[in-house]
């Protein structure tokens, strides 16, 4: 029977201090993981890092980087070997949209202000929520997956999202680029098949996030929107997710538990892209 053997491994989580990257990489120091928590934010990357150490004993460092830049992931991976040796995990979970990206209105119906359609989106807020999502993976894909190669072993496994497979009403940038994330995925699987790289997804369902909870709450009550009670509503199991919920399937993919599956899209969705709405 297959285990996770994942103790001592290395494992880059991307967006790592983030609210759900923050939580998958727990998940992976509390299997002996040696973390590192790369993000922007160099304050907050330390931070999270920190409380890992603390909370599991196992070692995890922050570190500094934009995912959009190249030069600067391949600075990142320096460090990286110095302290830890080679990669063997990717968890690309950098990402996130705009509202300049995203329409104000659901659906046009011709009373509408032609800047609150389609036709109102900005296509340099389009351009970088889309390179932010999709060039967010494919850049430390290329850095980090490189010591995977050389091994012949390693593990990537992209955040994808339910956007991916049922386009969200407004929010057309970020769509687009998760289904991109979704193609990229199942291409570089084959890429790397044969040099004993798995390459997958996880697509998570609708997660109250600090991005998106107005949007789905009310601010005054902590009431369900318009918006929200429509989610709600469209999901069978009738609540948002949480980060905790997908650190299961994060576990599985980046595993010995799953060393015959690559180029697949985990959705842990609540049942979401099951429902037809009848």
């Amino acid at each position: 029977m297959n285990e996770l053997n994942l103790k001592n491994k290395v494992a880059v989580i991307t967006g790592g201090a983030g609210v759900i990257c923050s939580e998958m990489a727990k998940s992976l120091a509390a299997q002996g993981v040696k973390t590192v928590i790369l993000d922007l934010n160099k304050d907050a990357a330390t931070a999270v890092a920190g409380a890992i150490e603390k909370e599991f004993k196992t070692p995890s460092i922050g570190v500094s980087a934009s995912v959009l830049d190249k030069s600067s992931l391949e600075k990142a991976k320096n460090e990286i070997n110095n302290k830890f040796g080679d990669i063997d995990i990717l968890i690309n979970g950098a990402g996130g949209n705009s509202p300049a990206a995203t329409t104000k209105v659901e659906k046009m119906d011709g009373t509408e202000k032609p800047e609150d359609s389609f036709f109102g989106l900005q296509a340099d807020a389009f351009d970088k929520v889309f390179d932010l999502n999709f060039k967010g993976t494919l850049l430390p894909t290329m850095v980090f997956g490189a010591d995977m190669v050389k091994k012949k072993s390693g593990v990537v496994l992209n955040v994808s999202s339910m956007n991916s497979f049922r386009p969200l009403t407004k929010v057309v940038a970020y769509s687009a680029a998760k289904a991109a994330v979704n193609n990229f995925t199942q291409w570089l699987a084959v890429h790397f098949a044969k040099v004993g790289v798995r390459v997958n997804a996880i697509a998570p369902g609708f997660l109250i996030t600090n991005q998106n909870r107005f949007l789905l709450t009310d601010e005054k009550t902590g009431e369900p929107t318009a918006r929200g009670k429509k989610i709600i509503n469209g999901t069978p199991m009738e609540r948002y997710c949480v980060p905790e919920d997908l650190t299961g399937t994060v576990l599985y993919l980046i595993s010995d538990l799953s060393k015959a599956v690559t180029g697949i899209v985990i959705p842990v969705d609540g049942g979401f892209s099951a429902y037809s709405g009848v």
